[in-house]
């Protein structure tokens, strides 16, 4: 990168960091720290929820996915508009009505003090893991792009995090998300706009779209009913429904971003500019990789875009297989690169019999690409069995580092560190008070002045934050980043929401039985989950996709919980 990058990138994190720091630097009473004073207008709302669930890793892998496969993954977002104006209408006017710092105080009064515990304790669990992996993602990839060391990265995105949200608490998360977005929807839009100028060297965009949609990349709805299908809009209306449910009106990191408005009206408004901007910003996002995929149909890209993966290939035994592989596929991209004008002819000419024939050998030139990054990426693992083959998480970096003006590279890298601290902060800022007011004020210290409140909420904080950091120092690189984020609340989210549909909506059933259910719900999920990614033999040739464990979770642990309010005493 050019110094301007470096002033730009750095310029543009410690002006959020000051900013946050400077602005909440009167946040003195627990209120304001936990709720930020009840005063977020339904823009910053808005904004920061949005912030909260698009991290890092959302700017990383979608437009690898988009580049990959097109706009199928959008369908993964249609049930949270839905989730969202449910969430409106039934579940923040009891949040509000209760006055709660957390979702899971609720379950307390109208379960148990086990099924809170329970309920609180799954966030953790799930919310603790992710926070470490927003860290580790993006700096995995940044590191690898812009030649740091792999932990400084980790421990620099970590204590940037660390120092604002600590010191501000959810008020400082609140008001710098608000500008982080700022920066990452105004960075994403500027890569937009001159990757089309780019493409348009080349071809026009309508004939830009035409390629990439006889290349599959166009296709967004999926009616197949089929459980093994990952992205169906079957399987985005339930499971994403379930999911959006759960993460939004349930998971504390969220929770704690509405219930910081000024009123219910306030946070309704901030859930709706969700529900209305969600699938089109993803979408988009989704384009930009689609338009990546135009893009490299001109320009030749790299063999495997993970380049420092292929350099350390080039230094062990196989490295003659590598070169064979890159002759044949040198050879093959000046194929493609004439099927391709053969068929943008026929396209022009409007002529259904050339353009049928061109565009079969159009696709096989395509498909003959494919199959030879799968080589290199069996070379990959042949000379590191432990190497993780998923290639798409580095495309959008790969072109902006290549082919984006000088200054507009470090706008890039900035929004991607942006949306790294943005997630992070909003999962330290939960995992602190619920830890705080459900564990250590609940069970430990109930007579604790606020003053010891704020404080153990901000040591709290701190311990997160390095748990996170020390998570992320240890973990491996995952197939798809955005993916297995979203696994790993799908394991969690189903028990979850099943426990509070229960307590919002069926009130026949009392007392502790939703605890045992949510127990059984819980262990059900996770061996289905393991058993196929292990291959245990006692089920069989099962197959479920990720977002399937969220309907299953939650309809296992209503089920119980009819069940063992049949069956038991009316209080367990």
């Amino acid at each position: 990168m050019s110094t301007l990058d470096w002033i730009v990138l750095f310029g543009t994190l410690f002006a959020i960091v000051a900013y946050g720091t400077w602005r909440t630097r009167k946040s003195r009473d627990l209120n304001d720290y936990l709720r930020g004073g009840n005063e977020m207008r339904w823009l910053t709302i808005g904004l920061s929820v949005m912030a909260t669930q698009a991290s890092a890793i959302t700017f990383l892998s979608a437009p690898g996915l988009g580049y990959e496969s097109g706009l199928r993954f959008v369908q993964f977002y249609f049930g949270l508009p839905i989730a969202l104006v449910i969430i409106s209408a039934f579940i923040i006017p009891i949040y509000y009505r209760l006055k709660v710092y957390t979702a899971y105080e609720y379950l307390e009064s109208r379960f148990d003090l086990k099924t809170r515990l329970l309920a609180a304790l799954l966030f953790l669990v799930q919310r603790g893991l992710a926070a470490g992996l927003t860290i580790f993602a993006p700096a995995i990839i940044l590191s690898t792009i812009l030649g740091w060391n792999l932990q400084f990265t980790n421990l620099f995105v970590g204590f940037l995090v660390i120092v604002y949200t600590v010191t501000g608490g959810s008020k400082a998360v609140s008001i710098t998300q608000k500008l982080q977005m700022g920066i990452i929807l105004s960075g994403m839009a500027l890569a937009f706009i001159l990757l089309a100028i780019r493409i348009q060297d080349y071809v026009d965009l309508g004939t830009a779209f035409k390629l990439a949609g006889s290349a599959g990349r166009m296709e967004i709805l999926d009616f197949d009913f089929d459980l093994k299908e990952r992205y169906t809009v079957w399987s985005g209306l339930t499971g994403g429904l379930f999911l959006a449910l759960s993460y939004f009106g349930t998971d504390q990191s969220q929770v704690q971003r509405y219930l910081s408005g000024k009123d219910i009206r306030e946070s309704r408004l901030g859930l709706m500019f969700n529900a209305l901007l969600k699938i089109p910003m993803q979408l988009f996002i989704l384009l930009t990789g689609v338009l990546v995929f135009v893009f490299y149909l001109y320009v030749k890209p790299p063999v495997f875009f993970n380049e420092v993966a292929l350099e350390r290939l080039e230094q062990t035994e196989y490295a003659d297989e590598l070169r064979d592989i890159e002759r044949r596929y040198d050879q093959n991209y000046f194929e493609l690169q004439a099927s391709r004008s053969e068929y943008e002819i026929a396209l022009e000419q409007d002529n259904f019999r050339n353009e049928t024939v061109s565009r079969e050998v159009f696709l096989k030139r395509l498909n003959e690409d494919k199959e030879l990054r799968a080589e290199v990426k069996d070379l990959l693992l042949k000379a590191d069995p432990k190497f993780k083959v998923k290639d798409t998480n580095y495309v959008f970096l790969n072109f902006v580092m290549d082919y984006l003006p000088v200054g507009v590279i470090g706008l890039i890298i900035a929004l991607i560190f942006s949306a790294a601290m943005s997630s992070t902060s909003s999962e330290l800022n939960a995992l602190a008070t619920t830890t705080s007011v459900d564990f250590y004020n609940r069970l430990f210290h109930k007579e604790a002045t606020e003053k010891q409140q704020l404080w153990i909420s901000k040591a709290l904080t701190v311990f997160w934050g390095l748990l996170a950091i020390s998570f992320a120092l240890v973990a491996n690189l995952f197939d798809n980043l955005i993916e297995m984020v979203n696994v790993l609340g799908s394991l969690f989210y189903g028990t979850i929401l099943g426990i509070f549909l229960v307590a919002f909506f069926i009130k026949r059933i009392k007392g502790g039985v939703v605890f045992y259910a949510a127990l059984i719900a819980e262990a059900a999920v996770l061996i289905i989950h393991f058993a196929q990614v292990y291959n245990w033999p006692f089920l069989g040739n099962l197959q479920v996709e990720y977002l399937w464990y969220n309907v299953i979770g939650c309809g296992l642990v209503m089920l119980f919980s009819f069940l063992f309010q049949a069956l038991g005493p009316k209080k367990a």
